[in-house]
């Protein structure tokens, strides 16, 4: 079923680059002044708080994925109608059809292969880390945030990656934004890099039938969930799915971490850098502080006041997961960054309840990863001068994302 888009940036209504990169004043208005919030334009509800956005994302008896609406503008739209709901579109499934769904792509994300894929993912960072002249200017994003996840999920489906920026490629046209003006253009573009991509991939997933080795197509090759196991296109449109949680994402937040080290707090490498176990809990304040626009929009399935607000079946409520990270109610002094926050890690940047995010291990694994092995070389970094943020931002599925951020290098 193909479904309506909402344009989000109707709701938002940002009027630069740099106000949707960090949305913290409309998240700070929202919060406190319509944290149950009706644009009539989208004919949307909205919510922001945090326990407001939890209950949305959790409670699927009253709010489900399934709908004739979404916010959600990634992949392509040319898929023909079938009778039953493809088993890789998790995201527009209900429990208890969605048990099995995501059983069988959890496949790819056991916590043994968490454990295995480790050596492996330290190995890619190393190389690009090694890459990097000391003492000199880096594009931090061109030489690690972009091809870091890019590389790691091409390890880890276990194909031939020629060019480092082939899967980014790939994703970056995929995961482009809803854009009214532009989308005829855009649905094009969607659909030839799909095309590319499914005749890239497919080949490969044939031939793996045959020979299964330790890899994520191997993993949902093998998978089966009450006698029922992928095809080889769903596994093609799997590996998709997983492009976008395992490359567009994670780069997004790689970038913003070093953005943050630089322009947030300028004290904050030096202490991770003479305290790396620091570095976990500096991942998930970056996934709380700046990681935006996270949100997941819900159908009302019933009339309720759950929200203090009356819905009626049929109605559309997008819950804000990274203006709930803001909520003070939650999080003392939100608006400030700080790592050593005791509970930083209950934010909802992946979400919460059934669909909370598959790749959420992958994602914290591969940017603790990053920040550990930049900070063990590099004992200091400093801003480039005349940075202009507004230039250096291009529009993406996660809000406004960094396309180059220049930086000072030191190895002593």
């Amino acid at each position: 079923m193909i479904k309506e888009v909402i344009p989000i940036k109707e709701i938002t209504n940002f009027q630069s680059r740099t106000d949707e990169f960090f949305p913290v004043a409309w998240y700070k208005k929202m919060l406190a002044e319509n944290p149950v919030f009706f644009h009539e334009e989208t004919n949307t509800w909205n919510v922001f708080q945090y326990d407001h956005v939890k209950q949305v994302l959790s409670n699927h008896e009253t709010f489900s994925s399934a709908g004739n609406r979404t916010t959600i503008f990634v992949g392509t739209n040319n898929h023909k109608n079938q009778e039953k709901p493809s088993p890789i579109n998790i995201t527009n499934l209900d429990p208890p059809q969605h048990r099995k769904s995501r059983t069988l792509l959890a496949a790819a994300f056991t916590p043994r292969s968490l454990k295995e894929w480790e050596p492996r993912i330290r190995q890619i960072a190393a190389e690009l880390v090694e890459d990097i002249k000391g003492n000199a200017v880096v594009d931090i994003v061109d030489a690690l945030a972009a091809p870091f996840p890019s590389l790691v999920i091409a390890d880890l489906f276990g194909v031939p990656v020629k060019d480092r920026y082939q899967f980014k490629s790939w994703v970056d046209i995929l995961f482009q934004p809803f854009d009214r003006k532009r989308l005829d253009d855009i649905e094009l573009q969607k659909k030839q890099a799909a095309q590319e991509y499914f005749q890239f991939l497919y080949p490969i997933v044939v031939q793996k039938r045959t020979n299964l080795t330790d890899d994520i197509i191997s993993d949902l090759i093998r998978a089966e969930v009450d006698g029922d196991r992928f095809t080889d296109e769903e596994i093609v449109q799997a590996t998709m799915v997983l492009l976008g949680a395992g490359v567009e994402t994670t780069s997004h937040a790689i970038a913003n971490s070093f953005y943050s080290l630089l322009y947030d707090d300028a004290s904050l490498y030096k202490e991770l850098r003479d305290n790396l176990e620091l570095v976990p809990n500096a991942v998930e304040e970056m996934l709380r502080y700046r990681f935006h626009l996270s949100r997941r929009d819900r159908t009302v399935k019933q009339d309720n006041n759950l929200l203090g607000v009356d819905l009626k079946k049929g109605d559309v409520v997008i819950a804000w997961m990274s203006a709930s990270n803001m909520d003070g109610n939650m999080f003392e002094n939100p608006y400030s960054l700080n790592i050593h926050r005791p509970n930083n890690k209950k934010h909802l940047t992946f979400g919460n309840g059934p669909h909370f995010c598959l790749g959420a291990p992958l994602a914290r694994m591969e940017m603790k990863i990053a920040l550990e092995t930049f900070l063990r070389k590099f004992p200091r970094i400093e801003p480039v001068e005349g940075f202009i943020l507004e230039d250096c931002l291009t529009a993406s599925a996660t809000g406004q994302s960094l396309t180059n951020l220049p930086l000072k290098v030191y190895v002593n």
